[in-house]
């Protein structure tokens, strides 16, 4: 289905029975790759396991539409969600890799118009920080299946502008509200070039004051959500959408705060 007025969004959604909650669901791919179908089956999972309604976001991919344009979709679809799927329920946000950096990104942009209305967020793996400039950039960028310069050419297409890839509105890392966050669970894995930002941005909402939980899945690589032959990543996605449900239960309770 479609959202989104004069913009319309494309949104993929799954409906479980007895749905408590909704979730808006923005896939990896470094802005350039991935879409509804390859992360379907990881929705299904998602909305089974958590008892969530999930909207998955058929955002703009770069380069033929670099930031915002991913940014503005996904918070479309937030808006659409509240307003038309699931009103009155509370949201929350999630993604993987690029998926997670724009559930971020669209719920700070939401915070910066007024009250975003996202009570809780879980992020795997995100890309906090476009200058790519932690440490496990440099020890697991080559050989552990996210390549460094791969991504540095992803980003080149989604943020054109050098200058701009430190831009809170682009880096979530390094934006001044991230006190607005709702709760937040950020799970990392150990071999991944992503690890040490993403475990830096968690450090930093414990700082804000907002309640998040961070995870290093050990032994694991970037995108073990989607490698469903591996037991160990299988494992993982089993803790990812029970931290999930735990989440979404906890916000559908009465005077949940």
């Amino acid at each position: 289905m479609t959202v989104g007025g004069s913009r319309p969004v494309g949104i993929r959604v799954y409906r479980p029975v007895g749905a408590h909650a909704a979730l808006v669901f923005a896939h990896g791919g470094s802005w350039i790759t991935g879409d509804l179908d390859s992360h379907d089956a990881l929705c299904r999972r998602l909305a089974a396991g958590t008892g969530c309604v999930v909207a998955a976001v058929d955002y703009r991919r770069a380069p033929e539409h670099p930031w915002p344009a991913a940014v503005d979709d996904v918070a479309t679809a937030v808006r659409a969600v509240q307003a038309e799927i699931m009103p009155g329920a509370p949201v929350g946000l999630a993604g993987d890799s690029c998926g997670g950096t724009l559930a971020v990104l669209a719920t700070l942009r939401l915070a910066s118009e007024g009250d975003s209305g996202v009570t809780f967020q879980a992020l795997a793996y995100p890309n906090t920080d476009l200058s790519l400039g932690y440490p496990s950039i440099r020890a697991k960028g080559h050989g552990w299946g996210l390549d460094v310069d791969d991504l540095a050419w992803c980003i080149e297409q989604w943020v054109p502008e050098p200058a701009l890839r430190t831009d809170p509105r682009v880096s979530p890392l390094h934006s001044p509200l991230l006190d607005r966050l709702g709760k937040t669970l950020v799970v990392t894995a150990e071999h991944d070039p992503l690890a040490d930002e993403g475990a830096e941005f968690a450090r930093r909402l414990a700082a804000a004051g907002v309640p998040v939980a961070h995870r290093t899945e050990p032994d694991l690589v970037h995108g073990f959500l989607t490698l469903t032959g591996v037991p160990a990543a299988a494992a993982a996605t089993v803790r990812f959408v029970e931290d999930v449900r735990a989440m979404a239960d906890r916000a559908a309770r009465p005077g949940a705060g």
